[in-house]
């Protein structure tokens, strides 16, 4: 059940990732070198981001290695 609510918790946390992304881009766009941008593309490449990191966070996660046991 504990699953379920995680998934619950990830949706607003898209939202406030894309905002921060949107955001953070704003401010230092010229240091880096590209286009500010808005908060529809901001979303779009939180969800290429989200996507990209899903599998190694979730195979990171599989792995079962307990803190502090040595491996």
């Amino acid at each position: 059940m504990g699953s379920f609510f995680r998934l619950l918790a990830a949706g607003p946390m898209f939202f406030v990732s894309a905002w921060l992304l949107m955001l953070i881009t704003g401010a230092v766009h010229a240091d880096i070198g590209v286009h500010a941008f808005g908060y529809d593309t901001a979303m779009v490449v939180t969800i290429g981001l989200w996507l990209a990191l899903a599998p190694a966070i979730g195979a990171v996660a599989r792995t079962g290695c307990k803190q502090g046991t040595p491996q």
